[in-house]
């Protein structure tokens, strides 16, 4: 099962990075291609919003993004915000993604998005036919 990590400096040119990377762990996990533009938007709206929670909130710390092949869908941004996005962005996100998991943490606020893989060997195994 692989696993991206990233870490970028709370700048939005770099969240067309962050929206390629997710993409293609999206595709490599089986994500079916019409759904890949709703990953693409859907990680780009929330790394878009932890860049803009970065800034105001601490400038100097990096925006951390994730993704992992083999979990339902497994991609999206997987690193602490410092405040939860507003409800406006969330119900963006929430619209795209298959799942949708929002945590508070003592780091910040996570958000865990997931489509269905259309490959069931690239599926979870609790998914699997």
């Amino acid at each position: 099962m692989a696993t991206v990590e990233m870490s970028f400096t709370p700048l939005p040119a770099h969240v067309r990075t962050a929206r390629l990377v997710a993409t293609a762990v999206a595709r490599r996990s089986g994500v079916d291609e019409a759904l890949l533009d709703e990953v693409r938007l859907a990680v780009g709206e929330a790394c878009s919003r932890a860049v803009e929670a970065h800034q105001e909130h601490c400038p100097g710390e990096p925006v951390q993004a994730g993704g992992q092949q083999g979990q339902p869908g497994g991609t999206g941004p997987a690193g602490p915000l410092p405040v939860v996005p507003s409800e406006l962005g969330l119900a963006v996100i929430e619209g795209l993604a298959d799942d949708v998991e929002i945590a508070r943490t003592k780091a910040g606020v996570i958000i865990r998005m997931s489509w269905p893989s259309a490959d069931p060997d690239l599926a979870p195994p609790g998914e699997r036919a």
